[in-house]
């Protein structure tokens, strides 16, 4: 990844998650895991602005390590 790629991403994930603090804890609710398809259900955080942060398997939803921040964001894996 060139570094222009790697500053923005780092930007990016500065303004969706620095200084944010996490005020909920749960596991995916079964009917949620079943509406986008998944086997399993992950841990979810939710942050003090209403966004929820929970992780998939990578940045496609496919494998593990990134992290899908709201509904439109995911932070890819280096």
């Amino acid at each position: 990844m060139s570094k222009d790629a790697h500053d923005y991403w780092r930007k990016k994930a500065h303004k969706l998650l620095l200084n944010k603090k996490i005020v909920a804890v749960e596991w995916m609710k079964e009917s949620e895991r079943d509406e986008i398809g998944w086997s399993d259900r992950p841990i979810c955080l939710k942050l003090d602005d209403g966004t929820w942060i929970f992780p998939m398997r990578d940045d496609e939803g496919n494998d593990g390590g990134a992290l899908a921040v709201g509904e439109a964001e995911t932070l890819p894996v280096f």
